[in-house]
């Protein structure tokens, strides 16, 4: 398989089916970085492979590169197609958490993927990844793998529940370790915004022993400002996701990249099968679902990398 646009931010995507066929509409950030254009690749491979599959399901998919667009997205998928299920991994937490309140409210079942909604309770299904698991296995390596007195840096992820999920983690695993966090700023999940504010620490730093960017794109724009700046012997970085640029090189043992931690954007997969078989099962699909994050290392990485993935 080779790497694709495959939504567009701008209009829905219909997949059109029988009359009276139950309506599972999706709703998923635009692949604004790497991670995100993963999870847009498996969303739509899940859906083209469930379309073959339930012939009575019928589906429906927007992408956007905003909150504002995202709630106009659902609001047209209730308005327009009826959608009897809302699968939805919110760009930002609090100003979607209203609207899909409202969709549950009309009766709609509703999943809700990765980034949680600001009020607990409003969805029927939620799918993650291991939010506290993935800041808590970073912030271990850490403490295991630095002296007591060394500094870090962070970069935070958007503000949202699962960035406060993560650095909370991270935090507690940092407790008693003696490592001192020099600055923990918002690097947006984005390559560009954490460049600069990489550029930044290392400017206003002039020891760093390691940086602790929550995610891989993250890692990548602070490796990048980290190597223009001339200091890469000085420290080294941990991201996570797993994007396969990231694990090939700590297959490779880069001394730059020593771990990574998973967090599969194919877990929009998981809850679209798992809204599915809300229609198609006797089988229940209520709660919450979390897939573990698990450390990867030189000894491990060819497990986790996959050449035919687009990210």
């Amino acid at each position: 398989m080779t790497v694709r646009t495959i939504l567009a931010t701008t209009a829905l995507l219909a997949l059109a089916l029988p009359a009276g066929a139950e309506t599972i509409g999706i709703s998923i950030p635009a692949a604004t970085h790497g991670w995100a254009g993963g999870l847009n690749y498996h969303a739509q491979e899940t859906v083209t492979r469930l379309e073959e599959q339930y012939p009575d399901l019928d589906f429906v998919i927007a992408s956007a590169s905003d909150p504002s667009k995202q709630v106009s997205d659902i609001e047209d998928m209730v308005a327009t197609r009826n959608i009897d299920a809302l699968v939805v991994l919110p760009f930002e937490s609090e100003p979607l958490t209203a609207p899909v309140a409202r969709v549950k409210d009309a009766g709609t079942f509703v999943t809700v993927v990765d980034r949680g909604l600001s009020q607990d309770g409003i969805e029927d299904l939620y799918v993650a990844g291991d939010n506290e698991g993935f800041g808590r296995v970073a912030g271990e390596y850490f403490a295991e793998t630095l002296d007591e007195g060394a500094k870090i840096v962070v970069l935070r992820g958007i503000a949202s529940t699962v960035d406060n999920e993560r650095v909370e983690a991270f935090n507690a695993a940092l407790e008693g370790s003696g490592i001192e966090v020099l600055g923990m700023e918002h690097g947006n999940w984005n390559r560009d915004t954490s460049f600069t504010v990489m550029q930044d620490y290392l400017s206003r730093f002039p020891e760093i022993d390691a940086v602790w960017a929550a995610d891989d794109d993250m890692a990548m724009g602070a490796l990048q400002a980290i190597e223009q700046a001339g200091r890469s012997d000085e420290m080294w970085v941990v991201g996570g996701a797993g994007m396969k640029e990231i694990i090939a090189r700590i297959r490779d043992k880069d001394k730059m990249l020593p771990v990574d931690v998973t967090y599969p954007p194919a877990m929009i997969s998981t809850a679209i099968e798992l809204t599915a078989m809300h229609f198609t099962a006797d089988a229940p699909v209520r709660g919450r679902f979390i897939i573990q994050s698990e450390l990867i290392t030189p000894d491990n990485a060819e497990s986790y990398y996959f050449e035919d993935s687009p990210f």
